[in-house]
């Protein structure tokens, strides 16, 4: 978190949450309800301040106010920053993944050090020569070989991710 975050914390503790103004796209984008933002220091801003409270809602801590994230799907989004890297919608790089996914819709999730991240839909088709097995089976065993793992693919329907994850995907 930001030090100017921390800071207005102290001086104005008691500022109410805020609810309904900003989501996170399947792709990773920063949305109010006149848009994507598109100014590289504010999405910069919001990611270095995007976290979960105890309950699994995410917000972003703006000075002393809460503003709680409504989620199209997952709390982090993952990209291909390169053939063989992974990082987050905000930038941090996945050092390491323990579990992978596939939901009726055909999307990948993949657990890391940052908790189930969807694969932006841009990347799929490349992730997808990293995908062993029956995927055409909708119980055939499918493998994610990815630098140097062999991590087995469970199938996950899209309405269990929030409630197997913890998470909320629209706080109130």
């Amino acid at each position: 978190m930001d030090d100017a975050v921390r800071q207005a914390l102290a001086r104005w503790p008691d500022v109410p949450d805020c609810f309904g103004w900003l989501h996170l796209s399947r792709r990773g984008e920063w949305q109010l309800p006149e848009g994507p933002i598109r100014h590289a220091g504010l999405t910069a801003f919001i990611g270095r301040n995007y976290e979960a409270d105890a309950d699994g809602r995410w917000y972003f801590q703006n000075g002393p106010q809460r503003v709680f994230v409504s989620l199209a799907y997952t709390p982090v989004v993952l990209r291909l920053a390169s053939p063989e890297e992974l990082q987050t919608h905000t930038g941090s790089p996945v050092e390491s993944l323990s579990e992978a996914w596939l939901d009726e819709e055909g999307s990948l999730l993949l657990g890391s050090e940052h908790g189930i991240g969807l694969l932006d839909d841009r990347d799929l088709a490349a992730m997808a020569a990293h995908l062993a097995g029956e995927l055409e089976q909708p119980d055939g065993p499918v493998e994610l070989r990815w630098n140097g793992l062999h991590l087995p693919v469970a199938r996950i329907a899209r309405a269990d991710v929030p409630g197997r994850f913890g998470f909320i995907s629209q706080p109130a």
